[in-house]
């Protein structure tokens, strides 16, 4: 029988553990270079499903169901995802149809959907002030101020897509805020089913069109408006995300599932009204009709001399990420 040599054996066990230690360090350090210790920005992050406190804020046939919830983060704040909004505010008033499944409400052409109202939906933002008509579609949701006052909100908040009417009284200049939603499915992760995809990424995007009672363009939504971005979700890895300045930057990040991170920041108490200074903001990003994914459906199509007017095109426009970028608020003063 051959003797043990029991040195061999010590260099051999100091290895293996060695190897293992080397091993759990990578282990670690992956997740350490994209958990939340790599995050270098101003956001506050969440990770994972938010809690959710309403389940469907609003039923409709053939539409998805839209939660609002609470993530908390990291830091120890909560953030109602996928943004506060007025939905249930009764102060708040709702836009008129343009085209909504959700109510039966379809018309198949702007004059048709001018012809149904009775003027009760005017808001007097000035009652000296000329009549304004915005055409609006959204990606999912919008809430419209005018010079600081409520002048219509989306009445679905997520599918199925419709299009609207806001009608206000108002002189020139005057300024247009606009908190804009791409609502989730899955609450504090920003994503949906789609496609045999469980956590699936949707799209933003918000157009609009501002013409006088004599049929004038007064505005259209374009690379002019200002943009700035709230709540940015799903994020796989948080060594991606970037700030530069106001730029909050995550059109190269990536989204994994249900375990990823979610970036909050404060909005503005006076995000709406018109003497709150968006001069450091970023301007908003345009975006075709394409990118968006419009050409299918008639809350768009039935009303493409307006959107898509050759003498006054309006672009869907949203922050830099269409994709991952949930809430936005977008700002604009007609001169």
């Amino acid at each position: 029988m051959r003797p043990v040599n029991y040195s061999n054996l010590l260099l051999l066990a100091v290895l293996f553990i060695l190897s293992g230690c080397q091993a759990g360090s990578k282990a670690e350090t992956q997740t350490e270079s994209s958990g939340i210790a790599s995050y270098q920005g101003t956001a506050s992050v969440s990770q994972g499903g938010a809690n959710v406190l309403v389940a469907n804020i609003y039923d409709c046939d053939r539409g998805r169901k839209a939660p609002l919830g609470t993530a908390t983060a990291a830091d120890g704040s909560t953030w109602t995802v996928p943004a506060e909004v007025n939905f249930d505010n009764d102060e708040f008033p709702f836009a008129s149809d343009l085209y909504n499944p959700c109510t039966g409400v379809e018309f198949s052409n702007a004059q048709e959907a001018l012809s149904a109202l009775d003027g009760a939906d005017i808001v007097e933002i000035e009652p000296d002030g000329e009549l304004v008509t915005a055409y609006v579609f959204a990606d999912n949701y919008f809430e419209m101020y005018i010079n600081g006052i409520a002048a219509g909100k989306d009445n679905v908040p997520f599918t199925q897509f419709n299009s609207n009417l806001v009608r206000f009284r108002v002189n020139r200049p005057f300024t247009v805020a606009v908190k804009c939603v791409d609502w989730e499915e899955n609450s504090g992760l920003g994503t949906e089913a789609n496609r045999g995809n469980s956590h699936h990424p949707g799209d933003g995007g918000f157009v609009a069109v501002f013409k006088s009672a004599d049929g004038g363009t007064v505005a259209v939504t374009d690379e002019n408006w200002k943009a700035q971005i709230f709540y940015t979700a799903p994020i796989a890895d948080l060594s991606c995300p970037a700030e530069q300045g106001a730029l909050r930057l995550s059109e190269n990040c990536s989204s994994a599932g249900a375990e990823d991170y979610a970036l909050h920041w404060e909005v503005p108490a006076n995000w709406y009204s018109a003497d709150f200074d968006d001069s450091g903001w970023p301007a908003a990003s345009t975006y075709t009709n394409d990118v968006i994914g419009v050409d299918n459906k008639p809350s768009y199509t039935n009303f493409t001399d307006i959107f898509d007017d050759q003498a006054s095109d309006a672009s869907f426009i949203w922050s830099a990420n269409v994709v991952l970028d949930n809430e936005v608020i977008v700002r604009y003063t007609v001169e």
